[in-house]
């Protein structure tokens, strides 16, 4: 592999104040992740939070949060093609294949709302009171957790869309993780700087891993490597730990305000976006991790989606003086 030289944050700056490039890259190489093109959202004001994929229609659900709305985008049309409105801070997004179900977590008044698939007319609604949050969704069990409140994941039957099971946490759930094998769940909770350990089976946390530094809001799981990465914001690190029991194994600096980390298995690549306007491109290494290059966004883009099916990265830019709101789509090269 040839080597990515990679900026300091001062000398980036000092250089793009003359228009040079943040990413630079030798004249014969290339930047991993490629901008392939710009989906305008329109007269979309404020945050811009989670994203969840419908591959068979290729479709990206965009929370927009500060226009208490969701934007359905046509990946192939490259545009928006249904707004769902009357929500309340939209956070998180999950879509689940089998009964062909959107979910909506609204941070504002607590409700997770669920919606047809092909139409987005809405199902129903579940009231978890306060704050709901992240989603993921488990299609071999055809079930869907949700993050909330001060501290708990609540669990949803997705054939009746009732509250089948509630986990209590310590802290209000940020990004959280099951685990491939279906028997664990591993969530952040920034308030207690721990990472919670979730026995599913038991429906109850049985661990909790003490961390060394704060802000830990993001995370990924790496299957095969057997890791746990957690992104902080003070400092700005990535840790990778061991997932039978949380030891730290590898650690490394990252852009600043962290909202969204992917694993690129077919690369052995890691992607994480920054609210700081930055992307970084991490390899993951035997002895830990390397810095492939940081490829400048926008001032405020944290969160972002990889989508292994359309080997794609998704960052959703918010609006500024000098750039519409939008999804800038990222290709993976080679």
């Amino acid at each position: 592999m040839k080597k990515i030289h990679v900026l300091s944050a001062s000398t980036a700056a000092l250089l793009n104040l003359f228009g040079v490039p943040e990413t630079v890259v030798g004249a014969t190489d290339k930047a991993p992740l490629v901008l392939e093109a710009k989906i305008p959202l329109g007269a979309v004001e404020g945050r811009i939070d989670h994203m969840a994929f419908d591959a068979k229609r290729e479709r990206l659900f965009v929370a927009e949060l500060g226009n208490d709305t969701v934007a359905v985008v046509s990946l192939p049309d490259r545009k928006v093609i249904h707004i769902i409105d009357n929500l309340k801070e939209p956070q998180g997004i999950g879509y689940l294949g089998s009964s062909d179900t959107l979910y909506i977590a609204n941070g504002g008044d607590g409700t997770v709302g669920t919606y047809d698939g092909d139409n987005y007319r809405l199902r129903g609604r579940l009231d978890l009171k306060d704050d709901a949050d992240n989603i993921r969704v488990d299609a071999n069990t055809n079930q869907v957790f949700v993050g909330y409140g001060s501290g708990a994941v609540a669990v949803i039957n997705s054939a009746t869309g009732q509250q089948v099971g509630n986990v209590a946490l310590k802290g209000h759930p940020e990004s959280f993780q099951l685990s491939r094998d279906g028997q664990r769940i591993f969530v952040n909770v920034p308030t207690a700087r721990a990472v919670a350990v979730i026995d599913r089976a038991a429906s109850k946390q049985v661990a909790q891993w003490s961390l060394r530094y704060q802000g830990n809001f993001p995370m990924a799981l790496d299957e095969t490597s057997r890791q746990v990465l957690v992104a902080f914001r003070s400092p700005p690190r990535l840790v990778a730990y061991a997932m039978k029991d949380g030891a730290p194994l590898a650690t490394i600096e990252i852009c600043g305000d962290a909202d969204d980390i992917f694993v690129d298995a077919k690369r052995s690549q890691v992607y994480v976006s920054c609210g700081e306007g930055m992307l970084d491109i991490l390899e993951s290494r035997d002895t830990g991790f390397a810095r492939l290059a940081r490829i400048p966004t926008e001032p405020g883009a944290r969160t972002a989606l990889f989508s292994p099916e359309q080997d794609r990265l998704f960052v959703a830019v918010r609006a500024s003086p000098v750039e519409p709101a939008g999804i800038w789509i990222f290709r993976p090269d080679p």
